[in-house]
Formats: structure tokens, sequence, C-alpha cells
């Protein structure tokens, strides 16, 4: 019979099993890394988007905290900080001197002032500049259009040569000058011809799509008439030809108000100044306006151009050398 005392003895043991792989431990450690990354992001960023004054503002703050509390300045005590760093005395008593508020601080004061007045002055300068590009820009595009739509047109196509279209001081300037055998008037007359009035009228509904004004003056060749200047001349002639070539602009779509000039030059300005009764020398001038110019003419009527500052014979021909080098043809 065996002996129950030697039977042995078996013990279970239950291991338990933590989580393992699907704990939530190395997530705290994950959410921690990426919390100091997030941090260490906005750091970088805050550090390449401030100013470099700003920096050195901050470093002096840190380094010199004491220095920088009575002397103030922009980022510690300065009253415009977001952040206020110190602000008023308030122990200061009406009629003391701050520390450090010295003849050389308040000088530097005084100098910064004037430096912020100064840039007052740059900035509107600048404004002025930027305004003068952007209707410099309005204007080129406008020429732009101009000879985009002489080109799209077959009847106008054939006037290319005649239309000579440039930027002067002034604004945009489309002169239309005479040929031998196409010119833009009845002979001695101011009666538009059939071509010219299409041209002048598809120029107009262009000219009405910006807001600058118009000025047109007329000129004619040295031919003169038999009475002389007493009688009936060029003079009249140039100024009856800009105002008929008003009325086509008009008829085209151009508003009547835009129209700030209308004068007659005769043939003081010549194109062609080696040769006075050359065909080209008879041409309708049209100059839309830049602003600058526009006011120039309405101040109290003294505004000159180059069109009509003309001071003598010598004048004259000078300036119509100048015109005749810097004008381009349409087309060519």
């Amino acid at each position: 019979m065996a002996d129950d005392s030697q039977q042995p003895i078996i013990v279970k043991r239950i291991k338990k099993v933590v989580g393992g792989g699907h704990g939530g431990a190395w997530k705290i450690a994950y959410a921690d890394f990426v919390t100091a990354m997030m941090a260490f992001f906005i750091l970088m960023w805050l550090l390449g988007s401030t100013a470099q004054g700003d920096l050195e503002g901050i470093a002096e703050y840190f380094q010199n905290p004491m220095k920088m509390s009575i002397n103030g300045g922009e980022g510690s005590g300065d009253s415009s900080s977001i952040i206020k760093g110190g602000g008023t005395d308030l122990s200061r008593k009406l009629g003391q001197v701050r520390k450090g508020d010295t003849s050389v601080q308040r000088a530097t004061n005084a100098d910064a002032s004037r430096r912020r007045q100064s840039g007052g002055d740059i900035s509107d300068a600048a404004a002025v500049e930027q305004a003068k590009r952007r209707e410099r820009a309005r204007l080129i595009d406008l020429k732009g259009r101009i000879e985009a739509l002489i080109e799209a047109d077959t009847q106008l196509q054939i006037f290319r040569n005649q239309i000579l279209i440039d930027i002067i001081a002034e604004g945009l300037r489309i002169q239309l000058v005479d040929e031998h055998n196409r010119p833009m008037f009845d002979i001695s007359s101011d009666t538009v011809k059939p071509y010219t009035r299409a041209l002048l009228r598809a120029i107009g509904r262009a000219l009405n799509d910006v807001d600058n004004r118009i000025s047109l003056s007329g000129h004619t060749d040295a031919a003169q008439y038999g009475g002389g200047g007493a009688g009936f001349s060029n003079w009249e002639l140039s100024a009856n030809r800009a105002n008929s070539a008003r009325r086509e602009l008009v008829i085209g779509g151009l508003n009547a108000d835009k129209v700030v000039r209308v004068v007659g030059l005769a043939d003081t300005i010549p194109l062609q100044a080696d040769d006075p009764l050359d065909p080209i020398n008879r041409r309708i001038s049209i100059i839309v306006l830049n602003k600058e110019a526009e006011e120039e003419i309405r101040k109290d009527g003294t505004g000159h151009s180059t069109e009509t500052a003309v001071q003598s014979a010598d004048d004259a021909e000078t300036l119509g050398r100048n015109i005749e080098q810097n004008a381009v043809p349409f087309g060519r």
C-alpha cells in the first residue's frame, strides 16, 4: 500500500501578461516627443519671422534686464509694447529727471523722431512714384490695345504707317500724319476724309476705356495762305482741324468731358524740320494725359507741354527734331 505522503504536489501558477505591445506606456512617451518637437518648430518659426532688431532687443533684455528697464526701449519698458516690461516710473515726481534721461538720451529720442518724420516723407514720395508707375503701365497697355485694334481691322491696316504712337513725359501720344497720296483732310480744309473719320472713331472708343483726359493739337506744313497772317492762316486751319478731330472722337464714343484742351499750332513744331513742306508735318496729335500733365494744364491756364512750349524758331526746330527721333511708326 502506497504512502499518501509520497504523492507529488502540483502547483499551478498563472502568468499574467501586462499589455505587451498593446500597452499604453509608449503612447505617453511619444506624445511627449511630439509636444517637444512642436515647441521646437514653433521656436524656429518665431526666430525666423522676427526682425533682427527685435532679436537683438530681446537678447539685450535678458543679458541686461536692469539696463533695459532703466533706459527703456521697444520691447521692454516702452508703453507701446504688447508685453509691458516697465512703462512709466511711478516713483518719479514732477520735474524730476529719471535715471538715464540725460541730454544724450533726449538727443537720441529727438533724432529718432526726426527719422520717423523723414520716413513718412519718404513713404509719401514712394506712394506717388508707385502711382506714376501704375499709370504708365495703363498707358502702355492702352498703346498695345490701339495697335491691336488697328491690326485687326483690315480697313485700318493700310493707315498704320501714318500712325505714330509713343510714350512721352505727358502721357501716351498718338499722331496721325499725312502722306503724299493719302491726306487726312481736304486741301486747305478741315473736312475729314472718310478713312480718317473711321480711324478717329475707332481710337475714340479705345480712349474711353481709360480715366485719363485728352489733349488735341493740330499741325500744318509751312505752306502759307496768300493773305498772310492778317487773314485766314495756318493757325486757324490747324485749330479747326484739331476741333474736327475732337468731334470725330466724340462721335466714336469718347466722353466729351475727357477733352481738356484743343489747340492749333500751325507749322511751329514740324516733325520734319529739314523739309517744312513735307506732308508728315501735317498731322493731328492726340495725347492721353497723365495726372501730372493734366494738373499742369489746369493750373491757372499756365500749364505747358512739349507741344505748346515753343519760345523761338530755334526751339521749334530742335523740338521737332527730338519728336521725329523719338516717334516710332506703328507697325514697323
